[in-house]
C-alpha cells in the first residue's frame, strides 16, 4: 500500500486494495509511522479487511512499544476476525525516537526485550487468559487459534535470533538488493528456528521500487526517500538514493525477483514510491509469472 505517499484519499487506498486483492499477489502490506501523515495502521487494517476477500494482510511493521499491548492485541484480533483469519502481524522495535516521543512511550523500551514482553502479553490476550480481575478476558478471540502469524521486522542477526522464540518468520528489508547478504540473514533465521525446534521460518524481504525509464524511475525513488527519510539529514539521503531500492523495467524486476526466489525467499514485499495505480498494474503483470 502507498501509505507513505502524500495526498492520499479513501478512493486511492481502496483502489489499491481491491486491485491487489484481484491480482496475482499473495499479500497486501503496509507500514507504521506516528510522526508522519500516513494513515493509522490499526484503523487501516479494518478498512483493508473489509475491502478485500483473498489476500493475506501483513503489517510491516507495527511497533508494539508505541501501543498499549492489550488494546493492540484487541485491535489485531478484531482485524483477524473481520478478515476471516487473513492477518499476519509484522512487529519491530522501530528506528525513530520521534515516534516514541509523539505517543509518550519510553525510548528505553526500544529494545528486543521490550518488544518480546509486549508480544507475550498479546499472546496471552489471544489465548483468552484473564489479565486482571475482570469477569471476562479481553476479546474478541482471533479466528486464527492462538492469534495471527507473527513476523519479526529486522535486519539484525541478534534481534532475529532472539525473536525465534516467539516469531513465525522474518519480514526483512534490503536497501541495496544484495541477494547474497539477504540469504546470510535467512540462514541465521533457519538455524535459529531449528535450534528452537520450530518449523522452518517464513522468509520475506522488501524493497522500494519504481517502474519506468531509468532516469525518471530513479528520480521517483529519490523523491520518495527524501520525503520518507525526513529524520535523516538530506545530504545523507542524497548519498544513499542512487543505490537504495530498485528502479527499472518489467524484465529487470522479474530478473531480480528470480534471484530472490533462488535463495529460498518465500515472499517479496514491494514498497511503492508512488500512489499512481499504473505502477501497481505494471507490477501485477510481472507477478503473474510467479504464481
Amino acid at each position: 500500500m502507498p501509505v507513505m505517499e502524500p495526498d492520499l484519499d479513501s478512493t486511492t487506498l481502496r483502489t489499491w486494495a481491491e486491485m491487489v486483492d484481484e491480482g496475482p499477489f499473495s499479500s497486501l502490506c503496509w507500514g507504521e509511522r506516528i510522526a508522519f501523515d500516513n494513515p493509522d495502521s490499526l484503523t487501516l487494517l479494518g478498512a483493508l479487511a473489509a475491502w478485500t476477500d483473498r489476500v493475506e494482510l501483513v503489517t510491516t511493521v507495527i511497533v508494539p512499544q508505541l501501543h498499549d499491548p492489550v488494546l493492540c492485541a484487541k485491535a489485531l484480533a478484531t482485524g483477524d476476525l473481520i478478515s476471516d483469519g487473513r492477518l499476519t502481524v509484522g512487529l519491530g522495535v522501530g528506528g525513530r525516537h520521534e515516534d516514541y516521543r509523539a505517543v509518550g512511550a519510553d525510548p528505553k523500551t526500544q529494545t528486543i526485550r521490550g518488544m518480546a514482553e509486549r508480544v507475550e502479553i498479546m499472546r496471552r490476550v489471544w489465548a483468552g487468559e484473564a489479565l486482571s480481575d475482570s469477569v471476562l478476558p479481553v476479546g474478541p478471540p482471533p479466528v486464527q487459534r492462538g492469534g495471527p502469524r507473527l513476523l519479526v521486522g529486522t535486519i539484525g542477526e541478534k534481534t532475529l535470533r532472539s525473536a525465534a522464540a516467539w516469531a513465525d518468520g522474518l519480514a526483512g528489508t534490503t536497501l541495496d538488493l544484495d541477494v547474497g547478504k539477504q540469504n546470510e540473514l535467512f540462514d541465521v533465521a533457519r538455524q535459529a528456528w531449528a535450534q528452537q525446534g520450530k518449523p522452518a521460518p517464513h522468509l520475506a524481504t522488501s524493497f522500494w521500487f519504481a517502474l519506468g525509464p531509468a532516469e525518471s524511475a530513479r528520480e521517483q525513488v529519490r523523491a520518495h526517500l527524501l520525503r520518507y527519510m525526513n529524520w535523516i539529514p538530506a545530504d545523507y539521503v542524497e548519498a544513499m538514493a542512487p543505490t537504495t531500492g530498485w528502479s527499472g523495467d518489467e524484465d529487470q524486476l522479474a530478473a531480480v525477483l528470480r534471484e530472490f526466489a533462488a535463495v529460498g525467499t518465500d515472499e517479496v514485499h514491494l514498497i511503492p514510491t508512488s500512489s499512481d495505480v499504473d505502477q501497481l498494474r505494471r507490477v501485477a503483470e510481472v507477478a503473474r509469472d510467479f504464481t
